[in-house]
């Protein structure tokens, strides 16, 4: 595609906006200056795709270049917006829910699709595959040119299945093709272990789910009992779970203060405030986390952090936090519209600014080569220095 072109897409994707909102929310009248730049891009929508369909070096097929506008223009909104085709939002509506996967959990950043954090055990771990890592495509098809919505149905599929991935990871220039099996993913465990004498209780749950939840609950409660005095909680690679679940468990360590707020152009503002009700423990806490905690843990983490009720140790968060809506248009097509961000007790919003720890620690450049040498790190810095930040607190 020609610079000339991409510009042209670009332009009549604006157009083709203006149109779109106006034509589902009904707006009749709006502020002059809003008229006059409406008008302005639909006069230019009409310009281009004159000089498209007359100069164009071949005769283009409009709906194709309409279409691959919409697809560019929701994307550059957010990661999670997404438009989709009549013909993909057909399959969106048919799509099986509980698909065999490949234990991925994939966003979009810079166009392309990139991993989140990776299920323990699963295909996609047993081919080492980490976050961070970008995935150039999905059976063939460029991840650049597909929506979000669309990308995490293509990894999923009966199982014993297979998707091949073309997969670029850090350090290394040319993207590597792996071939992987679907399979039913289980979700992993409550992990659960003590450390200094069972001073500190380490507890690390994977998904943000009602259950697991249900289960923190349960063993913050039995800490007195077992000499638990302290509690180290990784959300390191938590990037599935309920948005309220993540707020619930930062209840349990908040008595009070705000915890997040939910807010958009035509969404009613909420602000979550703990309940101290519902706080648990008053144990002194450290909370780990990195790029691959995302979502619902995030809001767990600020909460936390901002609240000044933990130590975060670890690496900067993936930056995930918002509330779609699907909008069915005439056509058949349909977009999957952010409407609303989360943000932080200080009034960062996740998707922009994710959760930077107070105190930084990862792996060395030398320690992830290893991991991709299939060779893990034999230390672990992050958990050492959370460690090391309990034992020094008081109880």
């Amino acid at each position: 595609m020609n610079r000339f072109f991409q510009r042209s897409v670009f332009v009549l994707s604006l157009g083709l906006l203006v149109a779109l909102i106006a034509g589902e929310f009904g707006l009749r009248a709006v502020r002059a200056s809003n008229n006059d730049g409406a008008y302005n891009q639909i006069n230019v929508y009409q310009q281009v795709l004159k000089k498209i369909q007359t100069e164009y070096v071949t005769e283009p097929n409009i709906n194709n270049v309409t279409s691959g506008a919409l697809h560019g223009l929701l994307e550059s909104l957010d990661a999670d917006s997404s438009y989709l085709s009549p013909a993909e939002y057909q399959i969106y509506k048919d799509h099986p829910a509980g698909d065999a996967q490949i234990g991925l959990t994939i966003s979009k950043r810079y166009g392309y699709a990139v991993i989140v954090s990776v299920l323990p055990d699963s295909p996609a771990d047993k081919e080492h595959l980490a976050d961070g890592d970008a995935i150039e495509s999905i059976g063939g098809q460029s991840t650049r040119e597909l929506s979000l919505a669309m990308l995490k149905i293509m990894l999923q599929g009966k199982p014993g299945s297979q998707v091949v991935l073309s997969v670029i990871r850090p350090r290394k220039s040319d993207p590597e093709k792996l071939t992987l099996t679907r399979a039913a993913t289980a979700v992993p465990s409550l992990g659960q272990q003590q450390y200094e004498n069972s001073s500190i209780l380490y507890l690390k749950p994977g998904v943000l789910s009602a259950v697991r939840v249900d289960e923190l609950v349960a063993h913050l409660k039995e800490m007195g009992k077992n000499g638990n005095k302290k509690v180290l909680l990784d959300l390191r690679d938590v990037s599935d779970g309920d948005p309220d679940q993540g707020l619930r468990l930062a209840n349990l360590f908040l008595k009070q203060g705000t915890m997040a707020t939910l807010s958009g152009q035509k969404f009613p503002t909420q602000t979550f405030t703990a309940d101290a009700a519902k706080c648990v423990t008053d144990a002194p806490l450290a909370v780990l986390v990195n790029r691959g905690t995302a979502g619902a843990a995030e809001l767990t983490a600020a909460a936390l952090a901002d609240n000044k009720r933990a130590d975060l140790v670890g690496e900067r968060t993936f930056g995930e936090g918002s509330v779609q809506k699907t909008i069915e248009l005439p056509d058949g097509a349909a977009l999957v519209l952010t409407v609303a961000f989360y943000s932080t007790p200080g009034g960062k919003k996740l998707l922009e600014d994710a959760v930077t720890p107070s105190v930084l620690a990862g792996p060395t450049p030398e320690q992830e080569a290893a991991q991709d040498d299939n060779a893990p790190a034999k230390t672990d810095a992050p958990l050492d220095k959370a460690l090391q930040l309990l034992k020094a607190k008081a109880v």
